[in-house]
């Protein structure tokens, strides 16, 4: 059960392994982009162009009949487990319950830190330094399941959340095929989590966007690499919106008011602790996103 190319990292790394998946649940198809297109998620992408595999989209797994029709499905592939990751949707508990050994979830987090929806992005933009996924046994809470096995990896200094989603995906994918081998033998140790040191990374939302320069250069350049590319920082040079998808700390300080342009040639702005930060990919609205030094060569700062 999944639904990002986070999940389509999960699901290859089953196949690869020689498991045996009996089939899949993603979201419903959704209009996305500018002409509002219906198209399908990631996951259901994904085994359309290389499985055989039946996919399940039920608008709903808690009430009404789509509810009823997917538990009767998950009744007639009597799955021993059911791996979920990133699939958007709360599992009742006549699903959690039914397979063999439960439901297992595929967090990108060290747990219990970061539970919730947004991991990656607030792992970054807080400033962590490790972290890395849990395979975590499901139980009705958000996130608070038993631990089950985990796997960790340091964030680059410049490392953007699209980057390091990558990255987890891959290390997710090893991690559950390894704890699917403890499981199957026996050796793996369930270990209930400590909600005394649990935080919570609430869902990204396009009101975190628009940048304050006022803030330290730091600050910035964290909250910069967590929303790119979704929903993508921001800032206003007059009336036009510029978005920022990769960016550096310039190591320089200047003297000057914040939010204005220290050197114009490599897009340097002051910050409020006075240090400058170098926007390396932009987008102007209604352009393409582009390296700065194609952006400086056809619009003047």
């Amino acid at each position: 059960m999944g639904t990002p190319d986070f999940a389509v990292e999960q699901l290859d790394a089953l196949r690869r392994s020689g498991e045996t998946v009996v089939g899949v649940f993603t979201q419903p198809d959704k209009p996305r982009g500018r002409g509002n297109k219906v198209i399908p998620s990631p996951l259901k992408k994904y085994c359309f162009e290389n499985t055989n595999l039946v996919v399940y989209q039920p608008n709903s797994l808690k009430s009404g009949d789509d509810a009823a029709k997917a538990m009767a499905v998950i009744k007639e592939l009597v799955p021993d487990i059911i791996v979920v990751a990133a699939y958007g949707k709360i599992l009742p508990k006549e699903i959690l319950e039914f397979p063999r050994y439960g439901c297992i979830n595929v967090h990108a987090s060290l747990l219990p830190a970061y539970r919730g929806a947004g991991p990656i992005q607030w792992s970054i933009i807080n400033g962590e330094k490790t972290t890395g996924v849990t395979i975590m046994q499901m139980g009705e809470g958000l996130d608070t399941g038993d631990m089950l096995y985990s796997r960790s990896i340091d964030i680059g200094e410049n490392e953007t959340a699209d980057e390091l989603t990558v990255r987890l995906a891959k290390l997710g994918g090893e991690a559950l095929t390894e704890a699917l081998d403890m499981i199957k033998n026996g050796s793996i140790e369930p270990v209930p989590q400590d909600d005394s040191l649990s935080s919570y990374a609430p869902m990204i939302s396009k009101s975190m966007a628009a940048l304050n320069f006022s803030k330290p250069a730091a600050e910035i350049h964290r909250l910069i690499r967590g929303l790119s590319s979704n929903p993508g920082a921001y800032m206003m040079k007059g009336e036009d919106r510029i978005k920022v998808y990769k960016a550096h700390l310039s190591g320089r300080r200047f003297d000057g008011e914040c939010g204005t342009i220290a050197d114009k040639s490599d897009f340097t702005v002051i910050c409020g602790d006075g240090q400058g930060i170098t926007f390396d990919e932009v987008q102007a609205a209604g352009g393409k996103r582009m390296k700065t030094s194609d952006f400086l060569k056809g619009n003047k700062l």
